[in-house]
């Protein structure tokens, strides 16, 4: 013992760790302790509270191995084999003051740099759940029975939909986004659309890194611009963004001016204007905007007025002003 201990202690720092991380990550031992400890409190199947039912935070369940395939409602959170492409991934790694850092700030303790290495390496040895089903209430059928649709969530309905007939880039194809900063991921392995966003990148982006996305602009369905250097000129992107579903356009220079320019979004279901210039005469450009579901604008120029407004506009759309 002491002697295979001596000849560890002689290898090169790298091989050293690869001997240690031999074994695959076991999901259900390693992994799943603390997802169930950091993530499912928020992520489980429906259930009542105090006369409420209390739904998956973005449709997503992580209780079942079915339902953390699946996805949330944003679609696929994780490319096997690719921890680097991979929203489960990527969402735990962000700086803690991102609004999208997971888990979120005093919900629960961030995960450990342990836990993200288990976790990354899990993904990259190819997300292999093992024997682990977890919790199957509400899985659908494996093969839907005929006349019939396995069940999905509308917003997945959506982007199948929107993947109809649309060619899916190679990466090689945003090499000018990456070389500005941006980083593009797939939606899921097999789709066609596309998330773009330049938050890595954030304080030294403006609107010319911005505008080097118009080469995957009609795959883009996420587009995140939050805390760059944008303005209103870089929004003409989205001229080229008839499939955009999501878009983050928080903590940044945007103004009324700018949101004329989201007058041809009609997939648009996400908008984030937090912490921009945008007033109550700019919401009057989101008033035909019938698809949307969400609307953030809090901490912009926007009186509870003009959100009133708004909500009238769109009463199906949930606009928070506060």
């Amino acid at each position: 013992m002491r002697h295979s201990l001596h000849l560890l202690a002689l290898l090169p720092v790298s091989l050293f760790l690869q001997t240690l991380h031999a074994a695959p990550v076991k999901f259900e031992t390693e992994v799943l302790p603390f997802l169930e400890k950091k993530c499912v409190e928020c992520h489980r199947a429906p259930y009542e509270k105090d006369g409420k039912t209390i739904k998956p935070k973005a449709g997503l369940r992580m209780d079942g191995a079915w339902a953390i395939k699946t996805g949330s409602e944003n679609g696929a959170i994780f490319i096997a084999g690719k921890s680097g492409e991979s929203p489960m991934f990527e969402r735990v790694t962000l700086p803690e003051d991102d609004d999208d850092f997971m888990p979120p700030v005093g919900k629960a303790d961030p995960l450990t740099p342990a836990e993200v290495d288990l976790l990354k390496r899990w993904i990259d040895e190819g997300a292999d759940f093992g024997e682990w089903e977890g919790n199957l209430e509400g899985k659908p059928e494996e093969a839907a029975p005929a006349g019939k649709v396995a069940t999905v969530s509308p917003t997945q309905q959506v982007y199948e939909r929107l993947s109809k007939g649309l060619t899916a880039p190679e990466e090689k194809a945003w090499e000018s986004i990456t070389t500005s900063g941006g980083r593009v991921l797939r939606l899921s392995q097999t789709s066609p659309l596309l998330s773009v966003d330049f938050r890595l990148s954030a304080p030294e982006t403006g609107d010319e890194a911005i505008l080097s996305a118009k080469v995957v602009a009609p795959n883009i369905a996420h587009l995140d611009l939050s805390k760059t250097k944008a303005t209103d000129a870089a929004l003409i992107l989205l001229a080229d963004t008839p499939n955009l579903v999501r878009l983050d356009l928080s903590n940044t220079a945007i103004g009324d001016e700018g949101l004329k320019l989201l007058k041809g979004l009609k997939e648009l279901r996400y908008l984030n204007l937090h912490g921009t210039a945008v007033t109550d005469a700019g919401l009057e450009h989101l008033r035909e905007l019938t698809s949307l579901d969400s609307v953030y604008l809090w901490q912009s120029k926007v009186t509870e007025k003009g959100a009133e407004k708004l909500r009238t506009a769109l009463p199906d759309a949930r606009i928070n002003s506060k």
